[in-house]
């Protein structure tokens, strides 16, 4: 394992360039914002419209795309995964001769998407936390872990580059971690689909029908399927699963230690396998991509059902009375 920090950094690697996001979402904005504060001459690639207005309501120098890749010497692809392919092609001419192309994940460029020029620098900087918190921390004086990849070296200085940028963004604060695109976004799909999202999700969902079900009270079962698992996600957080046991009950524990290997087992990671095996030989990414030309109906179908489950309203309903969830004042 290889684990850079500030001390890593090359001042000289990034000195005097300047440096193109295209987008302003999420990480988007959190990206320029902390590559401005940290001294980067920024420029945000946008077209006309909201996120236009939004960065130079905050104060950044904001073009379209193609007039923002000219000249500079670094271009950071932030726009989703799926315009991502277009978006290239309408920039491609524009990019500078030995500039670097820099992505957040690497989707686009592990299954083969985009295709850069040979004469491009081609890296990886992923934050692993959403772009709020990357610009929260920063602001802080902290920052989220990035982990760093290197798919073309036509420079020979594309790590250090790479690793200046994550500087820039207050990831060495927190430590960056050499891997490669294949790695990060194997994994990154993987963690999306069968723990974080898809996985934990789903969880929570068969959790509060099977106590509904049972006839409690569907209050009740909100409470203790979905509420309660922020405080056991910020333990495991903050101390893993040693400070988790060391702040639950013994009844708790006890439960947790004869009875969570029967809800996930031998059959749940079978499955996990399967899904793990489909994101590595592209399955996955053939049918997202399929699923996006054709107008995404079965996804928005899907997203739909999930939306009109009865712990929506259930939670809608509760969470009102808790006005400062969603300000994050928990």
């Amino acid at each position: 394992m290889r684990l850079y920090s500030q001390k890593d950094v090359d001042p000289k690697a990034l000195r005097g360039a300047r440096i193109a996001v295209l987008g302003y979402g999420s990480q988007g904005r959190a990206h320029a914002l902390n590559l401005r504060d940290s001294g980067f001459d920024v420029v945000v690639g946008v077209r006309k419209g909201d996120s236009f207005k939004k960065a130079k309501k905050d104060g950044l120098k904001v073009m379209e795309p193609a007039a923002a890749v000219r000249g500079a010497h670094l271009v950071a692809m932030l726009v989703p995964d799926t315009t991502q392919k277009a978006l290239y092609a309408e920039v491609k001419a524009d990019l500078e001769k030995g500039a670097t192309l820099l992505f957040a994940h690497g989707f686009n460029i592990h299954f083969k998407q985009i295709k850069p020029r040979k004469d491009l620098d081609v890296v990886l900087i992923a934050p692993k936390g959403p772009g709020d918190l990357v610009r929260r921390q920063y602001q802080q004086g902290r920052g989220v872990p990035c982990l760093l990849a290197v798919a073309q070296d036509a420079s020979g200085r594309a790590k250090a580059k790479a690793l200046a940028y994550a500087h820039g963004i207050g990831g060495t604060r927190g430590g960056v971690l050499q891997t490669t695109f294949a790695e990060e976004t194997e994994t990154d799909l993987f963690g999306e689909q069968a723990v974080l999202c898809g996985g934990a999700t789903e969880l929570v969902l068969k959790g509060y029908e099977t106590l509904v079900e049972a006839g409690y009270q569907p209050a009740v079962a909100y409470y203790e399927c979905l509420h309660e698992l922020k405080l056991i996600v910020d333990l495991l957080h903050e101390g893993g699963l040693t400070k988790m046991h060391r702040f639950i009950s013994e009844t708790a524990k006890y439960g947790d230690l004869t009875r969570g290997p029967r809800v996930v087992n031998k059959a749940t990671k079978r499955e996990m396998r399967k899904i793990l095996a489909e994101i590595q030989n592209g399955k996955f990414a053939r049918q997202w991509i399929a699923e996006n030309k054709r107008g995404r109906r079965k996804y928005s179908k899907l997203l739909k059902a999930d939306l009109a489950h009865s712990i929506e309203k259930v939670g809608a309903d509760l969470r009102s009375r808790m006005p400062w969830l969603e300000s994050g004042q928990t």
